[in-house]
């Protein structure tokens, strides 16, 4: 057990479920080829859980003195795990991820494609290392890697096969990938916030250079109420431009999604303790989870209509 906390099972299940919902709840309905078949699409799934438990791994190794404050019943490394054991499932997670993104970027015939998990990777450190003490810097980085971990379906799956008779089609379906990505990373971005607000009494121990240690958590709690009006205006965009003739649809978003999110906005504009903070992150956690589930019954909903 002490490993999946390491890794912190529970977001890297969400992460491989999230990318599982896109392929088959969504573009395995559409009349397209694929660049990939089952088995390599799981690999890319799975280099791309690597990564991230990677990411997880190497996060915790320089957060040690940190979580004794912030989490003191939580922290992993130098309590359960040595530090030493620690880089070695670290170096073997993020080996095996690159070097399944190296065989799946020839499989597509696109060899230089396996920069990009290069990239992640070596993000991934910076961010452990050096980024996150950066104001503000820190929470787009994660941001941007989760969205990332959308788009690189498109990447990887559709842009292969992608030809002038089905340039049009194609663009249309990524063009739906990238708005859901786009409303990952404002989410996650938001919930980065609201961690940091959560957090706040270790990260200012440590020196590090959050928003709610710059300018208070007052005003940063005021800052993410302003933000949180982002995605509720998108989702009222879409569903009145978009979604409204599908009933089902709609109420799913207004029920699980928008009415979460019109919660967590009153909610953020009082919270002051630890603990309020905390059940706001979960609770964004839940918001994305059926935000990304919504792809599934919006592609049930047009299929039943039609």
């Amino acid at each position: 057990m002490k490993y999946l906390k390491l890794i912190r099972y529970q977001n890297l299940l969400m992460l491989a479920f999230m990318q599982l919902v896109f392929r088959y709840g969504f573009i395995k309905f559409q009349n397209i080829p694929l660049a990939l078949n089952d088995f390599q699409y799981l690999l890319l799934v799975t280099s791309t859980v690597l990564l991230a438990a990677g990411g997880y791994v190497i996060n915790n190794i320089f957060d040690q003195d940190t979580d004794a404050v912030n989490k003191p019943n939580n922290a992993i490394v130098g309590k359960n795990i040595s530090e030493a054991k620690a880089y070695n499932i670290y170096v073997a997670l993020t080996c095996i991820g690159v070097g399944n993104g190296f065989y799946l970027s020839n499989v597509i015939q696109k060899p230089g494609f396996a920069s990009v998990f290069i990239l992640i990777a070596a993000t991934l450190y910076f961010y452990a290392t050096s980024l996150k003490q950066m104001i503000l810097l820190g929470n787009i980085i994660v941001a941007l890697l989760l969205a990332f971990s959308v788009v690189i379906i498109g990447i990887f799956d559709l842009y292969p096969v992608t030809y002038v008779g089905n340039q049009q089609e194609m663009a249309l379906i990524f063009s739906i990938i990238l708005d859901y990505a786009l409303f990952t990373f404002i989410l996650n971005f938001i919930r980065e916030i609201v961690k940091d607000l959560e957090d706040v009494s270790g990260d200012y121990s440590q020196g590090m250079n959050t928003l709610p240690i710059a300018i208070g958590i007052s005003r940063t709690s005021k800052i993410v109420f302003t933000v949180s009006f982002i995605p509720i205006a998108a989702i009222v965009f879409y569903i009145n431009n978009y979604l409204f003739q599908l009933q089902f649809v709609t109420l799913y978003l207004m029920l699980f999604v928008l009415g979460p999110l019109l919660y967590f906005t009153l909610k953020i504009w009082t919270a002051k303790t630890k603990n309020d903070f905390h059940k706001l992150s979960v609770l964004l956690k839940w918001i994305l989870l059926f935000g990304i589930i919504s792809i599934v019954v919006i592609t049930i909903n047009m299929k039943y209509n039609a």
